[in-house]
């Protein structure tokens, strides 16, 4: 009695060929043909930038997000670590990061808040004033009457041009409301946007406070396989850059920001403390601290407080200059080794391509390149950054 094939078996004909009915038991690799080794490393590589092309299409919005969450994870990663060390985390994991998460969303939101509420205040005003411009015009400034020449010629100029109602009618019949309504919107819907962005920022700081020793750990793994022994240095000295960068820029400009608000104050400038506040965020940026004591001055100028200028610019020198040239490349190139020429290139460059994510970019890219550079002038391994 003849048997029926097995499903497991090979069924063949008599010409010794198989049978394409019954699919034999053959391992996967039977009747393949592999690529060579070379050929699997191109289509993996291909594979690869393919997949991370993709991806990055994918979060190309949200990417600016995920290098500030990046950014502040590692210029608070000591104060975090101290922090864990102190409170070691329980099982979830969860209080810890919760609670620098919500530091850094207070520390961004508070000064927000208090320039929103100020700027209302200040836009009632500016309303009023536009009101009244509107009706008597704009009365000559005791500033023209100090002037060293020109001082009469000039009264007249503005009490001719300025000083009627008529003046304030024609100028304001210049404007387009319709302009200024379309600016509001476009404002409105950029504010939206740039919340969401803080937001997602906010949830990805908190994973990377969460994973932060997972995320090390990978991230030197990672760099120690692609690029030897000289990735880890490199992502450690770009990390240090990072540090030196929020000690040098940020806690500076907020010390000169404190500092001239002070000044502001005695000088009698109006709103000392949003102009200090605005003075600590352009001091952040190399040479824009002098712009926002300049505007202060003007304050006082228009006023007729001649000294008091001349008081506020003083200062604002000094405290830029000593906090330029001696405080700023002390705290920057001390800890990541770099010449502060190529450390306020990296800014400036930075802030050009990046926005305010250059502040921190520049540098970071300035201190791999000149440590790669070391490396391959002196051929031998120097001492690391102080991360």
């Amino acid at each position: 009695m003849a048997h029926p094939p097995s499903l497991t078996s090979p069924v063949t004909h008599p010409d010794g060929a198989l049978d394409p009915r019954v699919a034999p038991d053959l391992p996967p690799s039977a009747g393949a043909h592999p690529l060579s080794g070379a050929a699997q490393g191109v289509a993996r590589l291909a594979l690869v930038v393919v997949l991370a092309g993709l991806g990055l299409w994918v979060l190309h919005h949200f990417i600016p997000a995920l290098v500030w969450a990046v950014i502040l994870a590692i210029a608070l990663g000591p104060l975090y670590a101290r922090a864990e060390r102190r409170w070691p985390p329980g099982g979830h994991n969860i209080a810890l990061p919760a609670l620098f998460t919500a530091g850094v969303a207070l520390i961004f939101l508070i000064p927000l808040v208090v320039l929103g509420v100020q700027a209302a205040r200040e836009a009632h005003d500016v309303a009023g004033w536009v009101r009244s411009f509107e009706k008597t015009g704009i009365p000559v400034p005791d500033l023209l009457g100090h002037l060293p020449f020109g001082a009469a010629q000039a009264q007249a100029w503005w009490a001719e041009t300025l000083s009627h109602p008529a003046a304030g009618s024609e100028l304001l019949q210049h404007f387009d409301k319709s302009a200024v309504l379309g600016a509001t919107r476009s404002l409105g819907a950029e504010i939206v946007r740039r919340t969401v962005l803080f937001g997602f920022s906010l949830v990805a700081l908190f994973f990377l406070f969460r994973d932060r020793r997972t995320v090390v750990a990978q991230v030197l793994t990672a760099s120690a396989k692609l690029f030897g022994p000289r990735g880890e240095r490199v992502a450690r000295q770009m990390v240090a850059s990072v540090h030196g960068t929020v000690n040098g820029l940020v806690l500076v400009g907020l010390g000169e920001g404190v500092l001239l608000g002070i000044v502001y104050f005695f000088a009698g400038v109006p709103h000392p403390v949003l102009l200090g506040a605005l003075t600590a965020v352009a001091a952040m940026i190399p040479f824009g601290a002098p712009l926002v004591f300049a505007l202060a001055a003007a304050f006082l100028l228009a006023n007729g407080a001649v000294v008091p200028a001349a008081v506020v610019v003083a200062a604002g020198l000094v405290v830029t200059f000593v906090a330029d040239h001696f405080v700023r490349p002390a705290l920057i190139g001390g800890t990541t080794r770099l010449p502060f020429l190529w450390v306020l290139l990296g800014i400036l460059g930075g802030v050009e391509t990046f926005g305010l994510l250059g502040l921190f970019l520049g540098p970071a890219v300035m201190a791999a390149l000149i440590l790669l550079w070391r490396d391959f002038t002196y051929g031998a391994e120097i001492e690391e950054p102080r991360a």
